[in-house]
């Protein structure tokens, strides 16, 4: 019964949440919109069936709480997000939600009140690319968002959150007095955002922790404009070859650093010559781009950052151009909870299962919990077409079995 339960429930919800996008393909629901909104109302709807105490904060985030038998206990917080990245994919931040949710159905219907209450959290803009703040809902949540990341400004409207969480019903004033939420536990459920637990044919893992990241959003190359044909090479300032050695300089630099066995990814994700000044008979003279690197180090992202700069240098006086890195912004490397961890692992061995311990490449809501002092743990579920694209996938069997896991984690607790 419990297992018909969480299926349909998963099952049910993601149909209901992913029918909410904007144009595909994929699917798109900004951080602070009106879509993101809709999502969070299906879950308010089927949370209400429950007779849960639904709740939500002053920067949006939701709760929904079921009463367990000790109420003064330290509560289980347990979901995701539901705003996705433009043209994303069905699964990333929907599946921990559905997931919550259907774990929350497991207590109701079986009539069993779990050891202390079960809070279903929804948070808000997770995703970074719509604002370039890490995890603004969870840490809004727990009183760590500052006043100058209020001010920015979201990528496709160019307004500030302060006044798209305003618009949405929020109180930004409110979300910087909040004290935050008291100490608790934390589980997100997630689709892992690479492909080893789909090549290991294994259904789910446990994060063990979160990357952090330096990133520079808004870099751009200045070169000097010049006609294909008459400029020589000698006499150049090309934005584009000097971006081009800049990103072969660090790829070789990502590779020495994992040579030596440490972590680290880095990424060039947005390369935009695509302006009107670009033409076929000219030397480009700007190109803009963006670049993150992640590791599980803070030591080497530094150490990483600086050959960025060295690397910079070089390519300056080589070509003759000027780069612009503009604002950085960074989030921390984070452990999870190894506490939390070793009793869903203990627990999945009594289905016959042996989940690895991994690491996660992504940021998530868990890190922004940990950071703030929580126990705080993460449940990867395989996924085998990449993520944050349209054909993200997930079997909805997968996700069953890591909620019927932790049904029985906190079932016996």
């Amino acid at each position: 019964m419990t297992e018909t339960l969480i299926r349909e429930t998963v099952e049910r919800l993601l149909e209901k949440i992913n029918a909410i996008s904007a144009p595909g393909p994929g699917y798109t629901r900004p951080s602070y919109s009106s879509l993101e909104s809709d999502a969070h109302r299906v879950v308010i709807e089927e949370a209400e069936a429950l007779g849960l105490e639904i709740t939500r904060d002053a920067a949006l985030n939701l709760f929904a709480r079921l009463p367990g038998l000790d109420r003064n206990a330290p509560a289980l917080h347990i979901g995701s997000h539901l705003d996705t990245v433009p043209m994303g994919g069905a699964y990333d931040g929907a599946a921990g939600v559905v997931g919550a949710m259907a774990l929350a159905t497991a207590f109701v219907k079986s009539g069993e009140a779990p050891p202390t209450d079960i809070v279903v959290t929804v948070t808000r803009a997770e995703e970074s690319v719509w604002f370039p703040v890490s995890y603004v809902g969870s840490r809004a949540a727990l009183g760590r968002l500052t006043a100058p990341e209020m001010q920015a400004k979201r990528a496709d409207s160019g307004r500030t959150l302060a006044d798209h969480m305003l618009e949405l019903g929020g109180d930004p004033d409110a979300v910087l007095r909040n004290p935050g939420l008291a100490a608790a536990r934390f589980v997100e459920l997630h689709i892992e955002q690479g492909p080893v637990l789909d090549e290991a044919g294994e259904a789910f893992g446990i994060v063990h922790g979160v990357r952090g990241g330096l990133r520079y959003r808004d870099a751009r190359i200045e070169g000097i404009w010049a006609h294909s044909g008459g400029a020589p090479r000698a006499a150049r300032s090309d934005a584009v070859f000097a971006l081009a050695d800049l990103i072969v300089a660090m790829d070789k630099a990502w590779g020495a650093v994992l040579d030596e066995g440490h972590d680290l990814a880095v990424t060039f994700g947005r390369v935009d010559a695509a302006t009107a000044e670009h033409a076929f008979a000219k030397v480009p003279g700007r190109v803009d781009f963006c670049i993150d690197i992640r590791s599980d180090d803070m030591a080497i992202l530094e150490r990483v950052d600086g050959m960025f700069r060295d690397e910079i240098a070089k390519v300056e006086k080589a070509r003759g151009v000027r780069v612009v890195t503009g604002a950085q912004s960074r989030s921390q490397p984070t452990r999870l909870s190894s506490e939390l961890g070793h009793d869903i692992a203990a627990t999945a061995a009594a289905f016959d299962l042996k989940p690895r311990f991994m690491l996660s490449g992504g940021g998530h809501d868990a890190a922004a919990f940990a950071q703030a002092g929580w126990e705080s743990v993460m449940v990867f579920l395989r996924n085998w077409n990449g993520s944050h694209n349209p054909d993200e996938a997930m079997s909805p069997a997968d996700l069953v079995q890591a909620v019927r896991v932790l049904h029985r984690t906190w079932s016996r607790s």
